[in-house]
Order: C-alpha cells, then sequence, then structure tokens
C-alpha cells in the first residue's frame, strides 16, 4: 500500500480486478508491490502514477478524498479499462472506510443508509424506536417487542461475506493476494448494501491486515489481525443463521442527530493515524454533566497530516479557536449535532463561542480521578467478549484518570502503581503504561523516553485501557498530581497538562533525580498471566491458521498431535482448551475423497467454524485473565 495514493472504494477493486483475465490476475500481487513503490505525482486534484513508458494511471478522488467510481481512475494503455496497470494501481491505495462513501449528515437529519430491498427494518429504524423509547414513547405502535430477524437480503449477503471470509483464512496471509481480497472487498461491498455495517467494517479492517502482514510493515500486528477474522466470521455466522441480535447488524457511525446546547470544556489531544492513509486530530472534551465529546479533524495525508492538525483551526461554529487551544479551553454550542459516539458535527446549524476551560483538578474531570482503577476497569470490561463489539469498543475506548509513582521501565513500557489514598506510595495497584502511538513523527516515544528517567516521579494519567493487556494503560495526556511535590514543572501556558503526542517534555519539566523519592525497583513486578499461562499453545495455532493457512495448522495431526501441546493444556486444566485445539488441527488435515478416490477440495466451511470456536473461546478467557490483573492485589489488599 502507498499512503500518498488517494482511499479507493471497496468496489472500485473489486471490479477492476475481477476484470481481468486469469494470466493478468496471476500478476497482480507482483505488479501491486512493484507499482506500490513508484513516484506518485498530484496535480490539480489529480494523482498521477507512471507505470511504464505507454501507461500512466490517473486517479481523480471525489468531494471525500477517496476514489468513489471506477470512471475516477482512468489508465493510459490501449487494454485500459481491463488492464493490469490500473488494477495494480487501485490495489496499491489504502481502502476506504464507509464513513468516506457517504456525506456524514450533521444537520440533525440522520444519515443515509443503503436502502433494504427485502422490505425489513434499517439500522437507522432500529436507532430511532431507540430513541422514542428514551422519550417515553410506546415502540410497540410500529414494531413488536421481539427483535426483528435479518432480512433474506441480509442472511444471503452475510453467508456470502462468510463464504469469502472462510476461503481467505484457509489461505492464510501467504496466499491471501489480491485476487482473494478482490472477492472479499466484492462481498463486503454487498454487505453495506444490505445494510450490515458492523459485517462491512469487518471484512474492511481484514483486508487492510491482510495487506499490512504481506508488505511486513511497521505497525501490523498479527493480534489485531487474528481478531479482526475473528469478528468478521462471528458477525456473518450469526447473520447467515438468522440471528436476530440487532448489535450484529451494527448502525451507520456517522448519523448525526440533534444534542441541543452544550457547554463543553477541552481536555487533551489525541494524533490519528490511521491504516487507511488518513492523519489528524482528535480533541476530547467533557460537559458539566461528565459526559464525553470530541472533535475531530482527520483527512488523507498520514503522519504529516496528523502533525499539522495539532494546530488547525477547529471546525465549529466560527473557527476561531485550534485544537490546541481547544484542548486547553472550552466551547457553548447551541444547536449541536452528535454522533452515536459522542462526535460534534460541524453543520450549518451549529454555533459556538469559546469560553474558559476547565482544570483537571475540578468538577467532572476531579471526579474521573478520584475513582479507584479497578472500579474503572471493572465497568469498561463488564459483559462478554465479543458480543457487541460495537458497545465494548465504544467503553474500552471512554478515558480513565489515576493518579500514579512511577516505579520504572521495562521495554517501552512504564511501571507505575496507583496512588491510593491511606496507603504508602508504591504499595498501589500495580500499571502499565505503553506509548499510544509509536510512530516516530510523534512525541510519545520521546515524552515515554524521559518519563522513565524519573522514578519516583508522581503524575495524573489520562488514558485509555488496553483490554488485551495485563493491566495496562495507554496514556493520551499527564499533569501534575495536586497538592504533591516530586511531580511535573509544566509551563503556564499548557495549562496543567501535557498531550503527550504532541507536547515534548523537557528535562525542566521534571524534578532533578535527587528530589525524588525512592521507590521499589523492577523487581516487584509480578508476572504477566497472559504470558505465563499455557493458553500460549492454543493462541499460537490460532494465529498460524491466519499467517500460515490451513496447511500449517494440519502439521499437529500429522505427528500424532505431539506438537500441539494438548497434555500440556489438560495437565494444566485448560481441557476445552485442548479439545478445541485437537479439533481444529484434525479439521485442517481433513481430506475427502470424490467417487473416483482423488482427492477433494477441503471443506473450508467446516475448518472456518472449528477455528472460530478455537478463537472465541480463548478471546473470552484471555479477557477474564486480563480483569484479574487488575483486581488481584485489590482483593489482597
Amino acid at each position: 500500500m502507498n499512503a500518498e495514493l488517494p482511499p479507493v472504494a471497496p468496489e472500485v477493486v473489486a471490479a477492476a480486478v475481477e476484470s481481468l483475465t486469469a494470466r493478468l490476475r496471476k500478476k497482480l500481487d507482483a505488479a501491486i508491490e512493484s507499482y506500490a513503490a513508484l513516484p506518485v505525482t498530484a496535480a490539480d486534484g489529480a494523482v498521477r502514477v507512471r507505470c511504464g513508458e505507454d501507461a500512466e494511471v490517473t486517479l481523480t478522488p471525489g468531494p471525500s478524498g477517496a476514489v468513489t467510481d471506477a470512471a475516477q481512475a482512468v489508465c493510459g494503455c490501449l487494454l485500459a479499462p481491463r488492464c493490469l496497470h490500473r488494477a495494480a494501481v487501485l490495489g496499491a491505495c489504502p481502502v476506504a472506510d464507509a464513513e468516506a462513501l457517504t456525506e456524514p449528515a450533521e444537520t440533525g437529519e440522520p444519515a443515509s443508509v443503503a436502502p433494504d430491498t427485502e422490505g425489513g427494518a434499517t439500522a437507522d429504524t432500529a436507532a430511532g424506536t431507540a430513541e422514542a423509547e428514551a422519550d417515553g414513547a410506546d415502540p410497540s405502535a410500529s414494531s413488536s417487542d421481539a427483535p426483528a430477524p435479518p432480512t433474506p437480503a441480509q442472511v444471503t449477503a452475510a453467508a456470502g461475506l462468510w463464504a469469502a471470509a472462510a476461503a481467505v483464512l484457509a489461505a492464510g496471509v501467504p496466499a491471501a493476494g489480491a485476487v482473494p481480497q478482490a472477492e472479499l472487498l466484492r462481498a463486503a461491498h454487498t454487505a453495506r448494501l444490505a445494510g450490515l455495517h458492523r459485517a462491512e467494517a469487518a471484512a474492511l479492517r481484514v483486508v487492510r491486515g491482510l495487506r499490512g502482514a504481506r508488505a511486513r510493515h511497521d505497525g501490523h500486528r498479527l493480534a489485531d489481525l487474528v481478531a479482526n477474522v475473528r469478528e468478521l466470521l462471528l458477525t456473518t455466522g450469526l447473520l447467515a443463521a438468522a440471528d436476530p441480535d440487532p448489535a450484529l447488524v451494527g448502525t451507520a457511525r456517522r448519523a448525526y442527530r440533534p444534542g441541543g446546547g452544550l457547554r463543553v470544556h477541552g481536555v487533551c489531544r489525541e494524533p490519528v493515524i490511521a491504516a487507511t492513509g488518513y492523519g489528524g486530530v482528535v480533541t476530547h472534551l467533557v460537559s458539566e454533566d461528565g459526559r464525553w465529546f470530541s472533535v475531530a479533524d482527520v483527512k488523507p495525508g498520514g503522519p504529516a497530516r496528523a502533525r499539522g492538525a495539532a494546530t488547525a483551526s477547529v471546525a465549529l461554529g466560527s473557527g476561531t479557536l485550534d485544537h490546541a487551544q481547544l484542548s486547553r479551553g472550552g466551547l457553548l454550542i447551541s444547536g449541536a449535532t452528535l454522533s452515536p459516539d459522542g462526535r460534534l458535527g460541524s453543520g450549518k446549524g451549529v454555533r459556538a463561542t469559546p469560553a474558559p476551560g476547565l482544570s483537571w483538578t475540578s468538577g467532572p474531570l476531579a471526579a474521573l480521578f478520584a475513582r479507584p482503577l479497578s472500579e474503572a476497569v471493572a465497568a469498561r470490561l463488564a459483559g462478554p467478549a465479543g458480543r457487541d463489539p460495537e458497545r465494548s469498543e465504544q467503553a474500552a475506548r471512554e478515558l480513565i484518570g489515576c493518579d500514579v509513582i512511577l516505579v520504572g521501565a521495562a521495554g517501552d513500557q512504564l511501571l507505575a502503581r496507583e496512588l491510593t489514598p491511606g496507603r504508602p506510595d508504591g504499595e498501589g495497584l500495580l500499571v502499565r503504561l505503553a506509548p499510544a502511538n509509536g510512530h516516530p513523527d510523534l512525541a510519545h516515544t520521546a515524552n515515554f523516553r524521559r518519563l522513565a528517567s524519573r522514578p519516583g516521579l508522581r503524575l495524573r494519567v489520562l488514558g485509555r485501557l488496553d483490554p488485551d493487556r495485563a493491566a495496562t494503560l495507554r496514556p493520551l495526556a499527564v499533569g501534575p498530581v495536586p497538592d504533591g511535590g516530586a511531580t511535573l514543572r509544566l509551563p503556564p501556558e499548557w495549562q496543567g497538562h501535557a498531550d503527550l503526542g504532541y507536547d515534548r517534555i523537557q528535562g525542566a519539566h521534571v524534578p532533578p533525580p535527587e528530589e525524588l523519592p525512592a521507590v521499589g525497583g523492577v523487581g516487584a513486578v509480578p508476572p504477566d498471566p497472559l504470558a505465563q499461562a499455557p493458553l500460549w499453545r492454543l493462541r499460537r495455532l490460532v494465529e498460524v491458521a491466519v499467517s500460515g493457512g490451513r496447511r500449517a495448522v494440519a502439521e499437529p495431526a500429522r505427528d500424532g498431535g505431539r506438537g500441539d501441546g494438548g497434555a500440556a493444556l489438560r495437565r494444566t486444566g485448560f481441557r476445552t482448551a485442548a479439545d478445541l485445539s485437537a479439533a481444529l488441527s484434525a479439521e485442517a488435515d481433513r481430506r475427502g475423497r470424490d467417487v473416483f478416490g482423488r482427492t477433494a477440495e477441503a471443506d473450508p466451511d467446516r475448518y472456518a467454524r472449528a477455528w472460530l470456536a478455537a478463537a472465541v473461546y480463548l478471546t473470552g478467557t484471555e479477557r477474564a485473565l486480563v480483569q484479574a490483573t487488575w483486581e488481584r492485589e485489590e482483593a489482597h489488599a
């Protein structure tokens, strides 16, 4: 993928690949890798890539910044538009998000949703019913008490997306090239037309993950790709079985609705660098009654856009504030419009006036830091993992505040103890602080390096829970602990906090080492239960299935099960994990025969179900272990 190229709608990429002959499809992966490294020329709103002496591909993005129509991608060769040049350049472009394909509705009206050709309820209809219930209206006048099952069109779209995902899983990363990805993108487009927002979003994340894995991008994490494949198969499998849970359908994220008058206070800025080639900033805000909101400025541009957006004007109201000022100031808003996740819209009817900011030591933010970490984390990890990822993700992304004392460093992480009233410093819950973003163009890593040099430093931390790691927070901003020494000394213009992605903490901002109290060393750190638990054997098998494909999983079955770790799992009490591991390996090695005795094609459906069972079990068990890391020391206190 080339981040200098504009994002492209999934259906445009899929159509370009489908138009190629079988001979050209075999050359597509190599062509994408070659063309992704070519220089890109941008002029007059168009992006050009010269693929040879007689071939130049021109991309003309629409108002959203994405290529959403086949006519916006043109090649000058004689075989165009059914040529390898055009398909390869489109394959090297980032995949556009669903939000980039439609204009957001920021005037209080619902965002446009694809019509349901079968006559069933759309996601906006369900949202409208929920609003009616909240207002005291009787929803039974227009719908029954039981949720409606997915329509036949949605069931068909989900089944097609399941089949495409199962084929990708069986192939594994090495064989999941441009052609299988195009089939997945085509199925994702069909899902979007059917109104299956959650399934479509999961499919696009899988495609991006496959591209990152095949290109060996620095930001690629196999665990993220595994989670996205699991989410895609779980969602489409339940929808294909006509499960009526409305959470499986999902909602259009940019459905802005009226929010009335608001007074919000800036809390911090968060840089955004997306795998889709977008970059920018999100400024987090809090209202007088403790509700969280945000203002986003994210557009095509990648890391450079993220850096520049730090001081860009806020597209809200009069536009007299930039994001740096808003993160330390406030706004009085009339006619506000809100997305379901609390994003503030900038429609024509929105009016905003600058207002004084709110200190981290007063109002709703002070209450945020007064809550014990164990209680805050328990609220965010409540409920089963995976059933409603949109709600779980939104809860996990809510910011958490705490006061800590640094006790050391481990790799790129800081080790800290929670400061708890009534207990001596250094005896609170152990917390791991990890950089929210390790990109070298941002300040996170440099700030962590500065803080790591000051064990004993007391910090007020505002960050986000990492639900997949033991007792880990990812700080977005830090400030001095009030009414205490041995803490940060920030410049007055920073108004009490440093945004770790943008503000660079200097030596003058931290006390000298001799002024800091002695703290316990790193040797007191308890073992990580996720790393120590024998579940790593099942996790390795689940990850190998994605990274290596079905053949790699079949190896333990071919040596009599000696390499699958089933005996070790049973000895330690993880009998279900052992059974699921054995079932997955056996299904991977299963081969049928036709009436002539020849080996038949393996059934990707049964294999995908065996893998999904193991992946879902693994997720739930690891989530329980993560929860235990936040509770253990509190329970022994």
